[in-house]
């Protein structure tokens, strides 16, 4: 069997319908030979039937204990073979080819992260391309003051501050050298926070949306108080983390330039 070309590490929460549909995904719309899929089984379940056609590289992680986001994608990128690194959700959708583009994109060695256009069930494209937050944004959203996208997308690619981690696609070496994500965040910012520090060493982070996936996205953690007190501790270790501060820091220096 061949080295593949493009690892893609699929976490599991109890979520093995999803994982299905994803699986079959693959299997109509890659060149399985290219690829190697790294399932992580945070907690456990039964396996997804697809995992037993022979055509489909799986290599299968299950975790004693629950781990979060990031340092589950991490240990899947220590197993994986592929040139190219990609993290997916479970309850993404792919109805039409998108990795060979994706792929070819990251060719550019200025890019250190792509993702493609992301819609939701009803086609409407989804605030997957976002500006990096600050407490004040923070405030304005939760006003109910700050709403619709921070960026226009259109047919040629976007470069925002950062991409959701619903599907973020990687060169193997951008991947290595930033340390994957940051496990200290257990869940939310750590794709704010990889983002932020593959921008502060010169790369571009690219929305791609010549190509698209289907976000199917349950929410039920919105529902969650837990889920909520996750999120708001991510937030603030964000905000008060040396990666943050540079970030800010150079943004006022560019301001000052252009002003002068």
């Amino acid at each position: 069997m061949t080295r593949a070309i493009l690892s893609l590490s699929i976490v599991s929460h109890g979520q093995c319908e999803l994982v299905n549909a994803l699986l079959g995904d693959l299997q109509k719309q890659c060149n399985l030979a290219e690829i190697e899929v790294l399932l992580t089984l945070n907690i456990p379940e039964d396996l997804p039937p697809l995992l037993a056609n022979p055509g489909l590289r799986v290599k299968l992680i299950r975790n004693p204990a629950p781990l979060g986001f990031g340092a589950n994608h991490n240990r899947a990128f220590a197993q994986a073979e592929g040139d190219f690194f990609g993290v997916l959700n479970p309850d993404v959708r792919l109805h039409s080819p998108v990795f060979d583009v994706l792929m070819d994109s990251l060719k550019n060695p200025a890019l250190g992260v792509v993702a493609p256009l992301v819609v939701n069930r009803q086609g409407l494209i989804e605030d997957s391309a976002r500006r990096f937050p600050t407490p004040l944004k923070i405030l304005c959203k939760a006003a109910g003051s700050c709403r619709g996208g921070d960026y226009v997308v259109d047919a040629e690619p976007v470069y925002p501050d950062w991409l959701g981690g619903m599907f973020m696609l990687f060169r193997r070496e951008v991947y290595r050298d930033m340390g994957g994500f940051d496990e200290r965040y257990f869940l939310y910012y750590e794709d704010v926070d990889l983002c932020a520090r593959i921008w502060l060493k010169g790369l571009s982070v690219a929305l791609i949306p010549q190509v698209r996936v289907m976000h199917d996205a349950r929410r039920t953690s919105h529902k969650s108080a837990s889920y909520l007190k996750m999120h708001i501790r991510s937030m603030l270790r964000f905000f008060l983390s040396p990666t943050f501060c540079r970030v800010m820091y150079l943004r006022m220096r560019r301001a000052d330039r252009r002003a002068t």
